[in-house]
């Protein structure tokens, strides 16, 4: 077929804004500027993710033995005590050799240090209130994320999946994603529906990586546990509260609890010590050999 002058030009044209188009759609734009690790010692954002690649499906996630000794590093890793089988540590810290480990990442809420970089990198995916103020877990001075639309938790969980892929390259048995319960300090601003929507994306890509992933408090979803795809859970207080027979039942006894003060702890030991784990610790979780380190067990 013969082409004119005219439709040559416009071919021409076409080429190069395909070849325009291919180009940038390799674009490693914020690359270098991601977080890999949220936990309470790993709050600097850019830190460098593990050369090692996690596995990509296929691996069965190994759950955490029932009623083992445990302990609860995630303010600073430590030396495991002798009987100690179960450890969580935060993502920024090595598992502990020999024992089954857990990783903690803060996926529903971002590190007091990490403000600047989500402000700079992703602004709109920290929760704002009706003035544009960041609305902040008052507790722990945390700013909650955003994850109140399917379009925000996509772009979230691209964010995260990197250190859930970290917590596996590293040699982590399963990964912790703390705050499930943010709805609950945002005003009204999220409801459960939203942060079960992403919990369930990050239990996908730990079960991809073959990591187990425990459920953080919130015995509200308990009932949603399955569907959402936790397969243990980690409390905190439920002696304190008076719910660890609610984690226990539909754990099948495969929680982690730990207390942070002596009423709390005494009544967990007292009904619960021949079913579940359970440790006392200090409120900061700090490590030896900080004044302030408390560490029992029942």
């Amino acid at each position: 077929m013969r082409t004119t002058a005219a439709t040559r030009i416009v071919a021409l044209a076409l080429t190069l804004l395909l070849t325009a188009a291919c180009s940038s759609s390799g674009s490693d734009e914020d690359e270098d500027n991601t977080p890999t690790a949220q936990g309470p010692t790993s709050t600097t954002p850019g830190t460098a993710a593990p050369t090692a690649q996690p596995p990509a499906g296929g691996a069965e996630p190994v759950l955490p033995p029932i009623g083992a000794q445990w302990d609860y590093q995630i303010g600073g890793a430590y030396q495991p005590a002798a009987g100690v089988r179960i450890v969580s540590r935060d993502s920024g810290a090595d598992p502990a050799a020999g024992l089954y480990n857990i990783c903690y990442i803060n996926a529903f809420q971002a590190q007091p240090g990490s403000t600047a970089w989500w402000q700079s990198n992703h602004p709109d995916l920290l929760l704002r209130d009706s003035s544009g103020a960041l609305v902040l877990d008052k507790d722990w001075h945390e700013p909650l994320l955003d994850v109140s639309t399917d379009a925000k938790r996509d772009r979230l969980a691209q964010v995260e999946y990197p250190w859930i892929d970290g917590c596996a390259a590293k040699g982590f048995q399963a990964v912790e994603p703390d705050n499930l319960d943010s709805y609950g300090r945002s005003g009204g601003l999220l409801k459960p529906a939203d942060n079960i929507a992403f919990a369930s994306l990050l239990a996908q890509r730990a079960h991809r990586d073959g990591l187990a992933i425990g459920q953080k408090n919130a015995t509200e979803l308990l009932d949603r546990h399955q569907a959402i795809g936790f397969d243990f859970a980690v409390a905190e207080q439920c002696g304190a509260t008076d719910e660890c027979d609610q984690y226990a039942s539909a754990y099948g006894n495969r929680v982690v609890d730990v207390e942070y003060d002596d009423a709390g702890f005494a009544s967990a030991c007292k009904s619960f010590a021949s079913r579940i784990s359970i440790i006392r610790r200090d409120h900061d979780v700090s490590a030896p050999p900080n004044g302030r380190y408390a560490r029992r067990t029942c």
